[in-house]
């Protein structure tokens, strides 16, 4: 069944990155990591925005080659090398000799909301971690269909807020649960019926 899911961590005052862009003043406790590793292995395509692709897939590189990784980081290795990935950017450009060049679709983001329709319409199952600039445009089109927000325990004080576009009601909350062994709240939420009162 063809799905966007979307997963993000925030910190209790609602910032998904904090002073200068920094995650490390969220805590990743292993239970952010099992989610992560959940979700990934429902995943078709990764869809990314265009700071976090080429990290992501250079790490996951590493680690899979890495003899000495855990059993857990190992599998979510795998499964980010194997799904195809859908990079959101109007300035990313691939090169064949990328090591990834022919599982990367670049699309600019006047074309993403189409591209991510044309995708859900042929069933495909799409992942994405992070950025609410580039998932945005995915949920005030109704092309979200699920939401995750893992608010952890503690305050960034300033940073990125996790949203910040007009006005969304209309989310039904699924579930709301401490992943076991951590202080994440995992708040799940179906997005398939935004209503969009205000644009800002």
């Amino acid at each position: 069944m063809s799905a966007l899911v979307v997963s993000v961590l925030v910190s209790l005052d609602g910032r998904y990155q904090g002073p200068g862009g920094d995650l490390s003043v969220l805590p990743l406790e292993d239970a952010f990591n099992d989610h992560n590793l959940r979700l990934l292995r429902g995943a078709d395509t990764m869809v990314y925005g265009a700071t976090w692709f080429r990290l992501n897939l250079e790490t996951s590189s590493a680690m899979a080659a890495d003899e000495n990784a855990a059993e857990r980081d190992r599998a979510i290795a795998d499964v980010v090398l194997r799904v195809d990935n859908l990079v959101v950017s109007d300035a990313v450009e691939l090169d064949e000799r990328d090591p990834w060049f022919d599982s990367i679709q670049v699309v600019s983001r006047s074309e993403a909301v189409d591209e991510v329709r044309r995708r859900k319409e042929e069933g495909e199952r799409m992942l994405m971690f992070g950025s609410s600039t580039t998932w945005r445009p995915f949920l005030e089109a109704g092309l979200v269909d699920e939401l995750f927000v893992l608010v952890d325990a503690g305050m960034a004080g300033s940073g990125t807020a996790l949203y910040d576009g007009p006005t969304v009601q209309g989310l039904a909350l699924l579930d709301a649960t401490v992943l076991p062994g951590s202080q994440l709240v995992a708040l799940h939420y179906d997005c398939t019926a935004p209503e969009i009162s205000a644009a800002v």
